[in-house]
């Protein structure tokens, strides 16, 4: 038998000698035992909610237990929750009623599981497309962004080709003209902020007395050095009076970098800004060792030597003499075409992220042996891992080790 709820006057009331119940009028003397007695009061008055407001009712167990509501408890007009298993129905109270008691409290239990929910997927969401970009404080407003390789700066109809990383990334890196009293040498940069900061070698523009920087859109900028590390080939400078507008590269992670991976290079080869070469990463962790003597570096940079940064790496030295004075560090090793004029450029990942910073490139043009005409690159290239850069930029930033 399905139970009938009574919302307004449940229990109607009859006089001194009359029932409460009117199925008993024609018994006054007797109770039927399949009725509870009726309360010793009168059951308090419904409660009602705000228009609009909805109440999730129970199976009608109210605290008499089972009997539809009809219990001694004061809110037994309104039931308790069902129990599991149960079914529910939602009902829509009328306007002008305050909300009840036990629905108030149901609605907040209620609003706790959903909160929970939202909270969840805000996070999710930060996560997902955060890392798509999670940024570390720098000086001033300036931010660097940073990535895992998984967050793709390439858009996503572009993504995975050559084109795509170049679109997306070449902004980001400019041409850099350092001038010494030895003379002047070019090379490559990445900005990092919208600010003006750009990570280069520390080779590109040691000793310089000026340093220009070409955009990507063929205006040029003086700069200042910031802060220089010879024992890691890195350089902060920045841009004076930037234009509004920079776009900042976003660092990846080189940890996530694996032999075989296909890499972008981007840079400024013999002045010839924005070359885009590409190839995969062709080993991890080798030791290149650098020159960290000033005049060495210009001397080579500058046309002293074979144009390009000496180095050693496996117990040979190519590109001259690298001097007394060195550093050695660990880099990824990459056959895509790098040439004088790509240190301090770009290698970046399919998704767009800068894994490296180019700092050491072999041509057999520095062989003695070898001929004018069989200059170029050999695709024996090495990067600073970012990774390394970016533990490294807090230093740069208060003049670097060589302060």
């Amino acid at each position: 038998m399905t139970d009938s709820f009574r919302r307004s006057g449940e229990y109607p009331q009859g006089d001194d000698h009359g029932s409460a119940y009117p199925e008993q009028q024609s018994h006054p003397s007797s109770v039927n035992p399949e009725w509870p007695p009726p309360p010793a009061y009168d059951p308090a008055a419904p409660v009602h909610v705000e228009p609009g407001t909805t109440v999730w009712p129970g199976s009608g167990h109210g605290g008499g237990g089972g009997n539809g509501g009809h219990g001694a408890d004061p809110y037994a007009g309104y039931p308790d929750p069902d129990p599991v298993g149960s079914t529910a129905a939602f009902a829509t109270t009328a306007p002008g009623h305050p909300e009840p008691r036990a629905a108030a409290t149901a609605k907040r239990r209620a609003r706790g599981p959903f909160a929970l929910l939202a909270a969840v997927a805000i996070v999710a969401a930060a996560i997902g497309g955060g890392t798509a970009y999670a940024f570390q404080e720098l000086t001033g407003n300036d931010t660097v962004a940073s990535s895992s390789t998984s967050t793709s700066v390439v858009p996503t109809s572009q993504r995975g080709t050559v084109s795509g990383v170049a679109k997306a990334v070449s902004p980001s890196i400019v041409e850099i003209s350092a001038t010494s009293n030895a003379g002047s040498s070019t090379g490559s940069g990445v900005i990092i902020t919208t600010g003006g900061e750009i990570v280069t070698n520390n080779h590109v523009i040691s000793g310089a007395s000026e340093i220009k920087v070409q955009l990507n859109d063929g205006k040029s900028y003086t700069a200042k050095t910031v802060g220089t590390d010879s024992k890691k080939d890195l350089a902060l400078i920045k841009l004076e009076n930037a234009p509004s507008g920079l776009k900042p590269a976003t660092l990846g992670d080189s940890d996530g970098i694996q032999v075989g991976d296909q890499v972008v290079a981007i840079g400024s080869p013999e002045g010839l800004t924005g070359t885009v070469t590409s190839g995969i990463v062709s080993a991890l962790d080798r030791d290149v060792t650098v020159s960290t003597d000033e005049s060495q570096g210009q001397q080579q940079q500058q046309g002293g030597g074979s144009g390009q940064w000496p180095f050693e790496f496996g117990g040979r030295q190519f590109n001259g003499d690298t001097g007394s004075s060195t550093t050695t560090y660990k880099a990824l090793q990459t056959d895509a075409s790098l040439n004088p004029g790509n240190s301090g450029g770009a290698l970046i990942d399919m998704n767009g992220n800068i894994v490296g910073i180019n700092s050491a490139m072999y041509s057999a043009a520095s062989d003695s042996s070898s001929s004018s005409s069989s200059a170029g690159s050999v695709g024996l290239g090495f990067a600073i891992p970012i990774n390394t850069v970016k533990s490294d930029l807090a230093t740069l930033r208060a003049g670097g080790s060589d302060s």
